[in-house]
């Protein structure tokens, strides 16, 4: 395996600020050595700025992301805005949606995200009809990953009804198997395209998956090894209808059927009980935020300090992409919170940043990743802090400068598995802007 040395000015290397002078020599996809205050060989490629470890999106719906601007400017709820949503998904056809998530995971790379984890349920054909091979649609999601550069976790999800004893309605219909058993017997049938994509597990939610389906599918992703993420609590309403049907909230539902281990990522989490909270952190369960989706639709601000508390590790995830910016997701966080609690310095700088890398990692089963140090995969993200945003940061102000003012523009350089995917903050292989242009032209016209 080759060797190649990269030489960070400023690199993030876990702890309360950033380091100066970080020489990290990769060899094949891993980081080999890191060495701490060292001079830039000649022959090392120079990073000049802050070097993080590589982001992680750990909760993405590709396709949505060209409902940007269609949906944003109106009135309603989630729930409205949920129709617009399936009238997209009711359109995609393989070619179309692999079109559509290739230039979606190129617009996530050069943000600085390195891992996506797609929670993905479009699995048929219109009707609920299987497409001649079941994966289908997944392959195509591996396949737009891949010539994007990103790492991908498919999170294959099973999602059954329409809603708590509700049928479904037609579009859903692409999204069902025939029970907790066929979404089983259909995963089992995915097979990966490279080694940088690994398959999850998902139960979309206890409005779309029953308490005895849900302990099948998870048993299932326990005995495979795998991730398994579910949204919990996005809406007052979901809480509501699941009180009713089951006696319980999303979160003490999912206890019960063996869900909450820590393997299990609960995103969105927003309208948590003091007793979920706890489950929750009892468990090692992780949760992921989505912080421009949850105001965008007016969900509401999750309890992410009282998450933090309880030992609940945090992730972060665009979700349904009305923008695509990692250090938003971040800041939002302690931001959110800031005009909830009218306090300030709930979360700092390096607990945003851990969420937005190593936490989400973590969550999507990459736990070599998400890190800068010898033996963690070779993915990272270097930040320019010459553009307008963050000139005139001193080193020692790095990392706040990066979370609370950094934005996507200001990513140069990007590498996934010891690969260059996005240099001087252009695409190395994707016109991503036209990929965006024509591929949301193709579902939107």
């Amino acid at each position: 395996m080759s060797e190649q040395r990269f030489w960070c000015q400023l690199a993030w290397l876990g702890s309360e600020q950033a380091e100066p002078g970080v020489l990290l020599t990769l060899r094949g996809d891993r980081i080999q050595a890191l060495t701490r205050e060292a001079e830039a060989p000649a022959d090392a490629v120079r990073l000049d700025g802050l070097t993080l470890p590589g982001l992680a999106n750990a909760h993405s719906h590709a396709f949505q992301r060209a409902l940007r601007g269609r949906t944003h400017g109106g009135t309603g709820t989630f729930w409205t805005w949920r129709e617009q949503m399936y009238a997209l998904a009711a359109t995609l056809d393989p070619d179309r949606y692999h079109d559509l998530a290739r230039a979606t995971f190129a617009e996530m790379a050069l943000a600085g995200v390195t891992l996506v984890g797609e929670f993905h349920y479009l699995h048929h054909a219109a009707g609920g009809h299987p497409y001649a091979d079941p994966n289908e649609m997944g392959h195509v999601l591996m396949q737009a990953a891949e010539a994007a550069g990103v790492r991908l976790t498919l999170l294959d999800t099973c999602y059954l009804h329409g809603g708590i004893a509700e049928p479904l309605t037609p579009t859903q219909t692409r999204f069902r198997d025939s029970g907790a058993q066929g979404w089983c017997e259909r995963v089992a049938r995915l097979v990966t395209s490279s080694p940088q994509m690994r398959v999850g597990a998902a139960i979309h939610s206890v409005r779309a998956v029953n308490p005895r389906s849900a302990a099948m599918v998870s048993k299932w992703a326990s005995e495979q090894h795998m991730p398994l993420h579910c949204h919990v609590s996005e809406q007052p309403a979901e809480n509501e209808q699941s009180a009713a049907a089951y006696g319980a909230t999303p979160t003490a539902v999912l206890a019960t059927e063996g869900a909450l281990t820590p393997s299990f990522t609960a995103v969105h989490a927003t309208h948590l009980t003091d007793e979920d909270v706890q489950l929750l952190g009892a468990s090692g369960a992780t949760v992921c935020l989505c912080p421009t989706t949850e105001r965008d639709l007016a969900d509401g601000i999750g309890p992410a300090h009282a998450l933090r508390d309880a030992g609940v590790p945090l992730a972060l995830g665009s979700d349904s992409h009305a923008v695509i910016d990692p250090f938003e997701e971040a800041r939002a966080i302690e931001l959110d919170e800031r005009l909830a609690s009218l306090q300030r310095g709930r979360h700092f700088p390096d607990e945003l940043l851990r969420a937005a890398t190593a936490s989400g990692y973590d969550s999507l089963g990459w736990p070599q990743g998400g890190r800068l140090q010898a033996g963690a995969l070779a993915d990272f993200t270097t930040v320019a802090l010459d553009g307008v945003r963050l000139a005139g940061t001193a080193p020692e102000h790095a990392l706040a400068a990066a979370v609370f003012a950094a934005s996507g523009p200001d990513v140069r350089h990007v590498v996934v598995a010891g690969k260059v995917i996005v240099r001087d903050g252009r695409h190395t292989t994707l016109d991503v802007a036209q990929e965006l242009a024509s591929s949301i032209a193709a579902v939107t016209a």
